[in-house]
């Protein structure tokens, strides 16, 4: 599931093997379609994307073996059966400017967006996020063409990484004052925005499917246990609680 910037009833059961519409036009380089051309490279900075792309290998290298919620993730999948192989499941591409990456269900992987993300805290937020889809859909089993099913996981994805204080007063949705009654609001937003990224439904469809399977989802904290509120204790605090979830 493609996870945009912020500045955008059940379908068919079929397997998701054979389905090509997951956002992948914000992708180019995975659809093997993007060839810079002059004008790109002399006014859009292209040209060097293998630079970019060892940069960002590095920068994925060292969020894995220091951030304490992509080591959870990794946990939590090792000891789900699903074993994170970074060269294998984790890939630096090109991507559209309007996301920082997204997760491939078909190839069960997670793509970091070399040319958007470019912090370490912008990437282990990414991976994190999108470890959390690789998390479901390892789990739980998840049909992505499913609404619901794709609602879910972004509300678990948005509630467990991006909702913090900070990111979540600076988007207007919340307050020091009104926090813990506005996080919701916050989270609702972010899985809307998420769901529009890779379907193709209206916003009001897309709110719908968010506002039905909200409240079961939200609640649902597995497998970091807690809302990381955006202060770094949070962070270390999730990493010490990990055994509480058997994901230590």
């Amino acid at each position: 599931m493609a996870e945009r910037k912020e500045n955008k009833d059940q379908t068919t059961s079929q397997s998701t093997d054979s389905y090509d519409g997951w956002g992948f036009d914000l992708f180019p380089e995975r659809r093997g379609t993007y060839k810079p051309n002059l004008k790109n490279i002399l006014f859009q900075g292209r040209g060097n994307e293998n630079l970019e792309r060892v940069k960002c290998e590095r920068k994925v290298a060292s969020c894995i073996n220091k951030s304490p919620l992509v080591k959870i993730m990794m946990g939590a999948l090792r000891r789900s059966g699903c074993d994170v192989n970074p060269s294998r499941h984790i890939a630096c591409e090109l991507c559209d400017s309007s996301v920082h990456g997204g997760y491939d269900p078909i190839m069960n992987q997670v793509v970091i967006c070399q040319n958007t993300a470019t912090s370490k805290g912008t990437i282990q937020g990414v991976l994190t996020h999108e470890l959390i889809h690789m998390f479901d859909n390892c789990t739980r089993k998840l049909d992505f063409r499913n609404i619901e099913h794709l609602a879910c996981t972004e509300i678990r994805a948005a509630n467990l990484t991006h909702c913090g204080l900070v990111s979540s007063m600076l988007e207007g949705h919340s307050s020091f004052f009104n926090f813990r009654k506005k996080h919701q609001d916050c989270v609702k937003h972010k899985a809307t925005i998420s769901v529009l990224a890779v379907r193709d439904v209206t916003y009001e469809q897309a709110k719908e499917a968010v506002e039905k399977v909200f409240d079961r989802c939200y609640a649902d904290l597995e497998p970091i246990g807690r809302r990381v509120r955006g202060k770094p204790v949070d962070f270390e605090l999730a990493y010490a609680e990990a055994f509480l979830m058997g994901y230590d």
